[in-house]
């Protein structure tokens, strides 16, 4: 039986740019559910609203209207140092782009996130060296971004996202930058802190092989909610969830009726 319970709640969450007739809808009253250690993939045509979508649950934008409850708190209606220490423990964001800083070793990158809350240097080392280990980048901490690969500072960067036990990791095209073997050895390791840490994963990934790794697909369409994807991870082949993954893209602008 499944006991896991909901860890996030999208309630009704609408995002408007502009006024009067240069307003824009990006998400029009969306609502679900993410069960705590689900790893849920977030799918959808350029400007559909998928990224405005992981911006809010991120607390980097601020919706219209709806709620955002993560572990039982509306982190919608945060403001200031609360919304701040908030987001900096409970959420981990993880760039397409990187976004290390390249004056500082990988070890310090990942260590900002720790640093910045006040953790003592032993504490703080140990969880460095726990997160490098389970990511396989321990032999590259004492190096500068420069001097590593894409696919070790994407791995750097996402150990920085995890480093303080977040509630929620967040992705936004992950593999976006990386080739195809650094992508699947990025997936693997995600794959792995998810199964293992029981971490919950919500990735936006226009690429269906990166969406195979995840148990649950939302596709978006025009900032709303268009189909939904399962997968058995015990009985049903990645290769299996990636073609029906296809199927539903290649049907996205034919309307939900058309979607098998």
């Amino acid at each position: 039986m499944n006991t896991r319970t909901d860890i996030l709640q999208v309630e009704n969450l609408t995002k408007t740019y502009g006024r009067g007739a240069n307003q824009t809808e990006a998400l029009k009253n969306i609502s679900f559910r993410v069960l705590e250690g689900e790893f849920l993939g977030i799918m959808g045509a350029s400007g559909s609203g998928k990224t405005t979508l992981l911006n809010c649950i991120a607390t980097m934008l601020r919706p219209t209207s709806g709620k955002i409850i993560l572990r039982g708190q509306d982190i919608s209606g945060f403001r200031g140092a609360r919304l701040a220490d908030y987001r900096g423990r409970e959420i981990g964001y993880l760039f397409q782009e990187f976004e290390l800083l390249d004056n500082l070793t990988a070890g310090e990158n990942i260590a900002l996130p720790l640093s910045l809350h006040g953790m003592a240097q032993g504490q703080a080392e140990k969880k460095i060296r726990a997160v490098s280990d389970m990511l396989d980048i321990s032999q590259v901490l004492d190096k500068f971004p420069s001097e590593i690969s894409g696919g070790q500072k994407q791995r750097v960067a996402a150990a920085r996202a995890l480093v303080s036990d977040p509630a929620i990791l967040l992705a936004d095209e992950p593999t976006g930058a990386l080739d195809s073997k650094n992508s699947r050895t990025l997936l693997d390791k995600l794959s792995d802190v998810n199964r293992t840490q029981n971490k919950t994963i919500m990735m936006v990934t226009h690429d269906p092989g990166a969406a195979s790794y995840c148990s649950r697909i939302l596709f978006i369409q025009d900032g709303q909610l268009f189909h939904e994807l399962r997968r058995n991870v015990q009985s049903e082949p990645r290769q299996a969830f990636y073609e029906r993954i296809v199927t539903v893209l290649a049907q996205l602008g034919g309307g939900s009726a058309n979607v098998l």
